[in-house]
């Protein structure tokens, strides 16, 4: 992780500074706030966490975003962008190992998925890069969102019937399921397993939690607006699904 999220997006700053290019826009993520605790409304103005961070990769990113945020100058401006949850077409991460986890029988809400969440279609994305790119402050950064947020279970069923998949019912409680996920990281660290542990601490607090961002600054810096909705998104999916 650290090789490419953090000594890649170095070089990529010494190579727009060397052809002089003039903006440079960093495409983070909110996970560079979860250290455990959830992020419940939070914007901008909530620093990112020095050490505590759940996952190699937040820990990577947000190296990096620091990187790139101390990068701004004279010489190159510098924007990052914090979309939360990308989704949409060509989704190769999230969706399809959700889909594994329900296939396997494994999935289970965790306290029957209630917890709200923000979510950012990757069309959402683009038009907050873009934006950055032209409009955002030197050494800024922006949380982009689809809007309102959902709760996690309405946003994953319909995001999973988009896949033809359906989630069940079945939910344990978050007292279990966090110290579960704590648990079964540390034994995979300690066996000489390839695979992916089927339970880790980022995955069940980003749906054992409250995981809100504002997208305030964006809607009024850059004059960000969703180009498209959760509703317009889910559907678009379903009828490439059909065809």
């Amino acid at each position: 992780f650290r090789a490419v999220n953090v000594d890649g997006t170095a070089n990529v700053i010494v190579a727009a500074k060397t052809a002089g290019v003039a903006r440079l826009v960093y495409l983070s993520t909110e996970s560079i706030l979860l250290d455990g605790r959830p992020l419940d409304e939070v914007d901008e103005t909530v620093p990112i966490p020095e050490h505590g961070h759940l996952s190699s990769y937040a820990a990577s990113k947000a190296a990096a975003e620091r990187l790139v945020i101390a990068a701004n100058g004279p010489d190159l401006v510098t924007v990052a962008v914090r979309p939360r949850l990308i989704w949409g077409p060509g989704d190769g991460t999230w969706l399809p190992g959700l889909e594994a986890k329900v296939r396997s029988g494994v999935f289970r809400w965790v306290d029957g998925g209630k917890y709200l969440g923000s979510s950012c279609h990757v069309s959402n994305v683009v038009e907050g890069m873009v934006l950055a790119a032209e409009k955002g402050r030197p050494g800024e950064s922006y949380f982009i969102t689809d809007g309102s947020p959902r709760t996690f279970r309405e946003f994953a069923t319909a995001y999973l019937a988009t896949a033809g998949v359906e989630p069940g019912g079945g939910s344990l409680p978050g007292w279990l399921m966090r110290p579960a996920g704590t648990a079964v990281e540390a034994v995979w660290r300690m066996l000489p397993l390839e695979s992916p542990p089927p339970l880790n601490r980022v995955e069940v607090s980003m749906v054992s939690h409250p995981m809100v961002v504002d997208d305030s600054k964006a809607r009024s810096e850059l004059g960000y607006r969703p180009v498209i909705t959760i509703e317009q998104g889910m559907s678009e999916l379903n009828k490439g699904s059909v065809a």
